[in-house]
């Protein structure tokens, strides 16, 4: 049986058996075609040995060597034929050339940051010295204008050359402008495969642009070292100078690095640049720049590098453009878009003007309470005032925090043990006792580790209520010292500003804000033990009502409140409100403000308050749109989600103006003469480690926190360790800029609010203070060690002539008291 009759017997099988699928059929179509493809060549194979039977030897081998090139022919045609649709295509290409970084602008059309890959610039051939595209052309690719992408006079004559022991490129400028441009779908490989993706997409590129639009995305792409992409940031970043006012040799040196950045560097290898410098010049004498005594002459010329590394873009970068790239990377992976190369504009909700003067609160009140714990930490006697004038005008006589370091010689310890450094050389074999001698010896080392540990940090953070829309953001007093930012990532104690949420818990449970509770010290028994929350300022063992229990922040009303609510409901409607990131821990000390959370958790929450129990997400952008201004994304606020009661949010609104009006805010009315409806809550956490501020306004909610990043360092006196003196400071100094400046309207209501008779705010007598308390469990704790405050220099007082300062007399030393665990009270 033939062949052809084995297969129509298969076929014959199949449909008996009832087999003759689709599948089937395309199998066996495969099959006949693979066999007949198999006879004719066996035929056609058969046929060639019989032509060359006949045939002398000579011309047998030269028959069968045309053959074997018409076969690798065929077979490299058929091979670029198949890499053709593997290689970029004209839309890619002309996406490509029209490639520009996503923008982010804030929401009056200012940017605020790029996704640029380095340091880029674009600019136009004529904007680039002829002497550059003299250099490139001659060294690179002097054929440049005659082939159409690929040189193959080049190719061959660098293939001869190889052949010969020196190894030579043939790539033109338009195959380097494929690399370039296409990276990642060429690859950088030494390979027969990534060639001739190169070259095809090389032909494609000369059928899509002209040679002038060639040169100019060569030049603006190529890297330069140091983040520089491109003529015109190298020509800055070792010049000085812009690309077109490049000179001859300025411009060979820079052509001169393309053949190998690192190794022909100016900067790092300038005799290997000098002599790589001056083949180039060679060059363009060569094909006719300039005569040979000319290229004699200015090859004994010295490089005259003017190196001067940029600052990266990023530098312009905050706390919040960085986390709306965080933001945006996950949304374009999720989405497919290129963020260095899709153009987009992404628009945010941040307000230039109320960001300036955010930044100008944080740095001028930081910097006035850095100056403040510099100088109580200085002497062993605590020079104290409740005018930062007196702080300010000592600061530079003083030796900041130098009392505070010889009197925490363990904790110092402590610091650099715990140092990267130290860990390092414990590792590597040194004793820890040597290694600490050797560190603490080194001036350098424990400057540096000192004023870390000393440094006063911030953050603010604030948002329209109505929208949810965050309008200013400063995560630290400086982005480029301090990245960490404390108002999505630093998750600190609350202190009091927690205990709006514990009364607004009462409010929804049917509790009257007049309610009255003893303002007593009572046992509060909690499972098995009993807690005994205390105010350091003492109780009036009168009764007191939930409003005033609230303005004056009194922990033994608070805590009475928490027992007749429940932790749960606590719980649950702060989650409700706005914390939603951080993890609250179910303990009685909750309701006074110990479980952890973040500036803009608690800015949120108050938001809800403002906006009458409606919760809304924090918004940071609003659209995203393509390079032609069309919407590629929308982010619209979401619709809010009920919180609280309506009648609760107004009582509780009402019950924090009380604390601007006459409780323990009111530093805001008398320091900064906010006279508006506005109403908000301070917080102070036990031994000054945290201070908290939030204020409503009906148009805006802005909070800020202030303390050390390691807190086992605190403000000293217990004035300034309060939220009331501290953070305050910084929200007060904003909200008046923004009243002034006209950005918040000062006749605004709150919801509930009256209009009422504007009249000059003046200092109290005697200030409402917010001082951390005691808690007892099970017998009590270890008593505070700290000395109470003698009564301060009063702001009107007359301050000390700051040419001869005198420190009070020594005051017995203030140790902060050990940790006690996590049922500390903060206030």
């Amino acid at each position: 049986m033939d062949q052809d009759e084995q297969t129509n017997a298969r076929d014959d099988a199949d449909q008996h058996t009832g087999t003759g699928s689709r599948a089937s059929r395309i199998g066996r179509h495969g099959r006949r075609l693979f066999e007949g493809a198999g006879v004719r060549a066996r035929a056609g194979y058969a046929m060639a040995q019989g032509r060359l039977r006949d045939r002398p030897r000579f011309e047998q081998a030269l028959l069968i060597g045309l053959w074997a090139m018409a076969a690798g022919l065929v077979a490299l045609f058929l091979y670029l034929v198949i890499l053709v649709p593997l290689t970029p295509g004209i839309d890619d290409l002309r996406q490509a050339s029209t490639a520009r970084p996503t923008v982010i602008l804030s929401a009056d059309g200012k940017e605020l940051g790029t996704f640029e890959k380095g340091l880029q610039e674009r600019v136009k051939l004529s904007q680039v010295s002829p002497h550059v595209v003299k250099a490139l052309i001659s060294t690179e690719d002097h054929r440049f204008y005659d082939h159409h992408g690929v040189d193959f006079k080049r190719i061959g004559g660098a293939l001869i050359a190889t052949l010969k022991g020196d190894a030579q490129g043939g790539s033109t400028i338009t195959q380097q402008l494929a690399r370039n441009m296409f990276p990642e779908e060429i690859g950088r490989a030494r390979s027969l495969n990534r060639k001739m993706k190169e070259l095809i997409t090389a032909i494609k590129i000369e059928n899509t642009y002209s040679k002038t639009e060639i040169l100019e995305a060569y030049l603006n792409t190529v890297p330069f070292l140091y983040n520089a992409y491109g003529i015109e940031m190298a020509a800055r970043t070792y010049f000085g100078k812009t690309a077109a006012r490049l000179d001859v040799l300025e411009s060979a040196t820079l052509v001169g690095m393309l053949k190998g950045t690192h190794y022909y560097n100016p900067v790092a290898n300038p005799e290997r640049s000098k002599t790589r410098r001056n083949v180039v010049l060679s060059q363009m004498a060569k094909h006719g720049a300039f005569s040979e005594a000319r290229y004699r002459a200015l090859a004994k010329r010295p490089l005259r590098v003017r190196f001067a590394r940029l600052n990266d873009r990023s530098g312009k970068d905050s706390h919040f453009t960085a986390y709306v790239r965080k933001w945006l990377l996950e949304w374009a992976e999720d989405n497919d878009y290129d963020l260095q190369l899709d153009g987009l504009v992404v628009h945010t909700t941040l307000d230039q003007e109320l960001q300036a003067a955010a930044l100008r609160a944080v740095e001028r009140q930081a910097n006035t309470l850095q100056a403040i714990a510099d100088v109580e930490w200085a002497y062993q006697g605590m020079p104290r005032s409740t005018s930062t004038g007196m702080y300010t005008s000592m600061r530079s006589e003083v030796n900041p925090f130098s009392y505070y370091w010889s009197s925490h010689q363990r904790q110092l310890d402590a610091f650099v043990r715990e140092s990267a450094e130290y860990r390092r050389a414990v590792e590597d074999g040194e004793a820890p006792a040597a290694a600490l001698k050797r560190f603490k010896g080194d001036r350098e080392f424990m400057s540096t580790l000192k004023s870390a540990k000393s440094r006063l940090e911030a953050g603010f953070v604030a948002m329209d209520p109505n929208t949810g829309e965050v309008r200013a953001w400063v995560g630290s007093r400086s982005f480029e010292r301090d990245q960490y930012d404390h108002v999505v990532q630093a998750a600190r104690q609350p202190g009091s500003t927690f205990k709006p949420i514990v009364y607004a818990a009462a409010l929804e449970s049917g509790i009257s804000p007049d309610q009255t509770f003893r303002d007593a010290v009572q046992d509060i028994k909690v499972g098995g033990t009993v807690w005994r929350p205390t105010d350091m300022s003492g109780s009036s063992g009168g009764m007191m009502t939930m409003r005033d229990g609230l303005v004056f922040s009194k922990n033994t009303i608070t805590a009475q409140v928490m027992q007749q609510v429940g932790l749960q409901p606590i719980m649950r409607l702060a989650q409700g409100m706005g914390i939603r990131q951080s993890k609250l821990e179910e303990v009685p000390s909750l309701a006074l403000g110990t479980s952890p959370v973040t500036l803009l958790e608690m800015v949120s929450t108050y938001s809800t308050i403002a906006a009458q129990g409606d919760y809304r997400k924090p918004v940071f952008v609003r659209r995203i749109t393509d390079r032609e201004g069309k919407i590629v994304a929308d982010f619209a606020p979401e619709a809010p989600q009920r919180a609280m009661s309506q009648d609760s949010a107004l009582n509780l609104i009402d019950m924090l103006r009380g604390v601007v009006n006459r409780g323990t805010g009111g530093g805001v009315r008398y320091r900064f003469g906010v006279s508006g409806d506005v109403a908000g809550k301070t917080g102070t956490t036990q031994n000054n480690n945290d201070g908290w501020f939030i204020l409503m306004h009906p148009n805006l909610v802005s909070g800020a926190w202030v303390g050390f990043n390691d807190n086992r360092v605190a403000m000293r006196s217990s004035y300034w360790g309060q939220g009331g003196h501290n953070a305050l400071l910084l929200v007060g100094d904003f909200m008046k800029s923004a009243l002034e400046s006209g950005k918040l309207d000062p006749n605004a209501l709150l919801p509930g609010g009256r209009t009422q008779v504007q009249r000059p705010v003046q200092q109290p007598e005697e200030e409402i203070d917010e001082l951390p308390g005691d808690l007892e469990f099970d017998g009590g704790m270890q008593e505070e060690t700290e000395v109470p405050d003698p009564a301060p220099i009063e702001d009107d007082a007359p301050e000390p002539e700051p040419a001869e300062p005198m420190p009070p007399p020594p005051m017995p030393e203030i140790i902060p008291p050990p940790p006690t665990g996590e049922d500390d009270i903060d206030v």
